[in-house]
C-alpha cells in the first residue's frame, strides 16, 4: 500500500503546475468515491456522434466510474437500444421518440452547463486503449452556438487517437502510434472546414501521457508530455459569421472526454473497420487541470467550484 501510494504521488509530481502567470481555475483529480456530478454530466444517446460510430453512450457505472483515483471509461461489446438523437436535437417530437440500436456501449462525459472557459492551458493525464476501431478523444465544444451550428461556432480537438497498436506500414515502428490535434471551423456542415496536425505518441503506447493545449487569443499550441508539437494562429481558421480573426475561438468552450468505437475516422485508417475482439476496452484519466493566465487575453470563467490560486 505504501509503495503504491508513493507511485501515485510521484506520478502527480511529474506534472507540476505551470509557472509564470498561470493560475489553476478548475481541476478534477478523481480522488472521490464516484464521478463528481457537480463537475461532469453524461451524454446518453445512440446517435453515433454524427460519424456513424458504433456505440451507445450511457450513464451506467459499468461504462464510466472512478477506480483507485482514476476515471475509467469502458467500452463494452454489448447490444443496446437508446435515443437515436442527442438531447440538443430532441426538441423535434419525431427525433425525441426515435431510437437506434448499436453493438457497443461506452461513455461521454461533458462539463457543458457546469464549466466552460475562453483561453487557458488545459491538460489531461490519460492512458489510451488500443485496437482497430478504438477512438478516444479529449475535446471541446462551444457552450453556445453563437456563430451558428457546427462547425461555424468551432470545435477544439485536444487529442484524438484511432487504432493505436494496430499494424501500420506508414507509421514509425510499423504500428499505429499517431495522435491528432485539430480545429474545426468555417460554415455549417457540409460547408465546414478543419485544420490539424499529428505526431507520434511517445512510447509506451499503453503508458500514461499528458495531452494538452495552450489556448490564447489568436493562437493554439498542442502539447504532448509538455512538448509543443503543433501551432495554429489567427488566419489559419475562420467562421462565415464574422471577419473577426479570433472567432469562433473567442467564446467559452466546455470539455468532453469520451471513448468512441468505429466511425469515419477510425474505420477509414489502418486495417479498416472495427475489430470486435478484445473487449472491454478502457480509457483511463488520472487528472484534468485547467489553468488561466492573469494577462489580458484570459477570460472570466463560468465554472463550478470557483478559482484556485
Amino acid at each position: 500500500m505504501i509503495a503504491a501510494l508513493g507511485l501515485m504521488l510521484a506520478a502527480t509530481a511529474a506534472t507540476p503546475a505551470p509557472a509564470g502567470d498561470w493560475r489553476l481555475v478548475w481541476s478534477d483529480e478523481f480522488d472521490g468515491p464516484a464521478i463528481d456530478r457537480a463537475k461532469w454530466d453524461f451524454d446518453v444517446d445512440c446517435w453515433g456522434g454524427g460519424n456513424k460510430e458504433r456505440q451507445c453512450y450511457t450513464g451506467d457505472p459499468r461504462n464510466a466510474a472512478v477506480e483507485d483515483g482514476r476515471l475509467v471509461i469502458t467500452a463494452r461489446k454489448e447490444r443496446m437500444t437508446g435515443p437515436a438523437w442527442p438531447v440538443a436535437q430532441r426538441s423535434d417530437p419525431e427525433k425525441a421518440k426515435a431510437t437506434a440500436t448499436k453493438d457497443f456501449t461506452s461513455a461521454r462525459l461533458v462539463t457543458r452547463g457546469k464549466a466552460a472557459w475562453t483561453y487557458g492551458k488545459i491538460e489531461v493525464r490519460a492512458k489510451l486503449p488500443q485496437g482497430q476501431g478504438t477512438w478516444p478523444a479529449i475535446w471541446m465544444l462551444p457552450d453556445e452556438a453563437h456563430f451558428g451550428a457546427w462547425a461555424a461556432s468551432g470545435e477544439i480537438d485536444i487529442l484524438e487517437a484511432v487504432n493505436l497498436g494496430v499494424a501500420c506500414k506508414a507509421c514509425a515502428g510499423g504500428i499505429e502510434n499517431r495522435i491528432l490535434g485539430t480545429l474545426h471551423f468555417g460554415g455549417t456542415a457540409p460547408d465546414n472546414q478543419h485544420k490539424g496536425a499529428e505526431t507520434t505518441l511517445p512510447a509506451p503506447l499503453d503508458g500514461w501521457h499528458v495531452f494538452g493545449i495552450v489556448w490564447r487569443k489568436g493562437r493554439f499550441d498542442w502539447t504532448i508530455d509538455g512538448r509543443v508539437y503543433a501551432t495554429q494562429v489567427a488566419g489559419d481558421w475562420n467562421t462565415v459569421a464574422t471577419d473577426d480573426p479570433a472567432a469562433p475561438f473567442d467564446r467559452p468552450f466546455h470539455l468532453i472526454l469520451n471513448l468512441a468505437i468505429g466511425g469515419g475516422l477510425a474505420e477509414s485508417r489502418t486495417a479498416g473497420g472495427v475489430d470486435e475482439t478484445g473487449y472491454p476496452k478502457r480509457m483511463e484519466v488520472d487528472w484534468v487541470r485547467v489553468w488561466q493566465s492573469r494577462t489580458k487575453d484570459a477570460s472570466s470563467t463560468a465554472e463550478a467550484g470557483g478559482e484556485k490560486d
